[in-house]
């Protein structure tokens, strides 16, 4: 069978009980979905003699890669291989896996990433055009490792794969909050792990100035609190990424969100100085001064100086949130906008923005930047990224501009996976010419640095983003969220492997918030808590770039799989109620709650940075109390009285109150129950 979209839960009756010991449902966990997979019968066996070869036009990039698939296939299988360190002098062109790559690919927008995969009983056999598509290759095969009462397999399988989409990416923010090299190298590999291929830096802020620049060394003497990437260490970056079919697209925002360079330069400031680097977070009123020609003089040099040293054909200018307010109070920038038939403050920054372009071609770059760059006398190979909405994507690409999404797409903002995996960069019924869509480059992932530290940005970029990099690789027609979350409770565990700490920290801030205390009964409650939703995290405290990141709602994290379970138990009890199983479930989860309060309070008693979420607990036994009083009615065919259900609403309404920045998420299945309870006829 040939398929387009792949249900993962492929049955296969006429596997040989050669390879298996009877006939077996064939379960792939892979993560994007490949565009057309033919299961075959049969499985290829893993054992301690497994090899591998590269023929074909090679580049050291394949080599690295098949190393590193190596190393990985035998820490996940134990076995000892004898093949060792693989180059190009080493590696040879035969073996039990043979990757054959017709020539070295170029990491940048629009190249070759396809490849075809191969496995029978014989061996395996991984085809390229470029290794680009060779590496994409080798994270479906790790993905495929299965394992039986014999060991370890990967199942005959035929696969043709290409991306959906060229740009695909993730933004990472490594200036509100510091993150240094090990953070970036990590997150580069989970990215190759699912096949995404650009990361976004974004490196200058309000709150800091992120690069070397030899020309300027103030920016970053004054700019950074002493936290930067040296020009050595992003061209180690650079040369990670690129190893692993990654581009590097750096973000230099500008006019406006320039606080940490106006302090090293504040002659290019709209206002007078002098200017310090910005501890809180926000839209702020510095901005470089247009109307001056010294700010073209440094643009050269400056833009000059880090088009030498990032290679990519792209550079992001930023441009978005400028409020102008600096501008409206210079009356010298008043006049020159006058002078100039500049009608607003709009098109005064249309003018930056055209300045900032002829640097920029000058440096053989591309610009790009958010959507307030976005003119319509702009050249069109600019690149738009939109993150206000598709609406405006699609205005741009209708214009004959490119773009890519982020709106939708913004992981610091700890929406659930599904949001994000039901937010397509085309909407399938999107009304656009085969032109316009292919204007349409893709999307990002966006990793803001306001709420994280290197020790919790990892628990809000993943596991979700493995499921947005299916949405920017997969067919459209792959949207069955249910099967979605199975996966990608596989793909979460693999990723550890490279790195992650999205789950093994999890314990470990649970440990620091009890005091080292047993942990059990926080954990409880917290498997069941999320942090709230959006930008609402700050209402509940005035945070700065030193404020602790240390509380629950840092440990708690988007998209809670306990509450997720719950929530799909209850959907299923309602559907069939009789199903006997799913109500003891119901049961068990709902007592475990009730009883947990009693136990918790022993533990805030040591701790008191929990007693923030005591009352979280409280409601969170009152709730389930309810909620078991409503299976019992439910179990009874027996309606409640009018006084029970009003005082099950007002626990209910009292337990869907956030505290503490972090809300229940049971709740809603509860008040299912509830609702299925007070329908019973008497």
């Amino acid at each position: 069978m040939r398929l387009t979209i792949l249900t993962l839960v492929i049955f296969s009756a006429t596997l040989s009980a050669q390879w298996f010991s009877k006939p077996k449902p064939v379960v792939l966990n892979l993560m994007p979905i490949p565009q057309h997979i033919e299961l075959k019968s049969g499985a290829f066996r893993v054992t301690d003699d497994f090899s591998l070869g590269v023929t074909g036009r090679t580049h050291n990039r394949i080599y690295g890669g098949a190393d590193r698939f190596l190393q990985r296939l035998s820490g996940r299988t134990g076995l000892f291989f004898t093949q060792g360190f693989l180059n190009e002098k080493t590696t040879p062109t035969e073996g039990k896996l043979i990757i054959r790559v017709q020539r070295p690919g170029e990491v940048k927008l629009g190249e070759d990433e396809s490849y075809e995969l191969t496995i029978s009983r014989k061996g395996i056999v991984l085809e390229a055009h470029t290794d680009l598509g060779a590496l994409h290759g080798l994270e479906t095969l790790l993905q495929l490792l299965s394992v039986d009462g014999e060991g370890y397999y990967f199942p005959a399988i035929q696969i043709n794969d290409h991306p959906q989409y060229p740009w695909r990416g993730l933004l990472i923010d490594v200036c509100r909050h510091w993150h240094p090299m090990d953070v970036i190298k990590r997150n580069l590999d989970g990215m190759a792990a699912v096949k995404l291929n650009v990361l976004h830096f974004h490196l200058s802020e309000d709150q800091g100035f992120r690069v070397e620049s030899k020309i300027f060394p103030e920016l970053t003497e004054k700019g950074s609190d002493g936290n930067y990437f040296t020009q050595t260490q992003i061209r180690e970056i650079i040369q990670y990424a690129d190893d692993r079919g990654i581009r590097v697209v750096p973000e230099f925002d500008m006019p406006g969100h320039t606080t940490a360079l106006l302090t090293a330069r504040p002659d290019l400031a709209s206002a007078p100085g002098p200017y310090d680097i910005e501890r809180k977070f926000g839209v702020f009123d510095p901005t470089i001064d247009p109307t001056q020609e010294s700010t073209y003089a440094f643009m050269e040099k400056f833009w000059g100086e880090m088009a030498a040293l990032f290679p990519d054909e792209y550079m992001h200018i930023g441009g978005d949130e400028n409020n102008g307010k600096q501008w409206d109070a210079n009356p010298r920038i008043q006049a020159f906008k006058d002078s100039m038939d500049l009608a607003d403050n709009h098109a005064l920054q249309r003018y930056f923005n055209t300045r900032v372009l002829e640097i920029l071609t000058k440096n053989g770059k591309k610009m790009m930047g958010w959507d307030e760059i976005f003119q319509p006398d702009l050249p069109k190979n600019i690149v738009i990224q939109s993150w206000r909405g598709r609406k405006a994507l699609i205005d741009a690409a209708r214009q004959g501009y490119q773009g890519i999404l982020s709106n939708g797409y913004y992981i610091d903002l700890c929406y659930p996976t599904s949001d994000h995996y039901l937010n397509f960069p085309i909407a399938p019924d999107a009304d656009l010419t085969p032109d316009e869509r292919a204007r349409i480059l893709g999307g990002e992932a966006t990793m803001w640095a306001e709420l994280v530290t290197p020790e919790t940005i990892d628990s809000r970029i993943w596991p979700r983003t493995a499921a947005i990099a299916e949405r920017f690789w997969s067919a459209p027609e792959v949207n069955d969220v249910d099967d979605m979350y199975r996966r990608l409770e596989r793909v979460s565990v693999q990723l550890e492997e490279l790195g992650l700490t999205h789950e093994k920290n999890y314990p470990m801030m649970l440990r620091r918030l009890t005091n080292h205390q047993d942990i059990t009964a926080l954990q409880t409650l917290v498997d069941v808590l999320e942090p709230v939703k959006g930008y609402t995290r700050h209402r509940y405290a005035t945070y700065t770039s030193h404020s602790p990141l240390t509380h629950v709602v840092d440990a708690a994290r988007p998209d809670a799989v306990v509450a997720r379970e719950f929530r799909n138990l209850v959907d299923a009890y309602l559907e069939n109620p009789v199903e006997g199983v799913t109500q003891t479930a119901i049961i068990q989860r709902l007592i475990r709650w009730e009883s947990n309060h009693a136990r918790l309070k022993t533990t805030i008693a040591g701790s008191p940075v929990l007693k923030e979420v005591e009352s979280l607990s409280a409601d969170l036994s009152h709730a389930s109390t309810v909620g078991r009083d409503a299976l019992a009615y439910l179990a009874l065919c027996e309606a409640p009285d009018s006084s029970w259900t009003e005082v099950s609403h007002q626990v209910l309404e009292a337990a869907k109150q956030p505290h503490a920045a972090v809300e229940i998420i049971v709740v809603s299945a509860i008040e299912k129950l509830v609702n299925a309870a007070e329908r019973v006829k008497s």
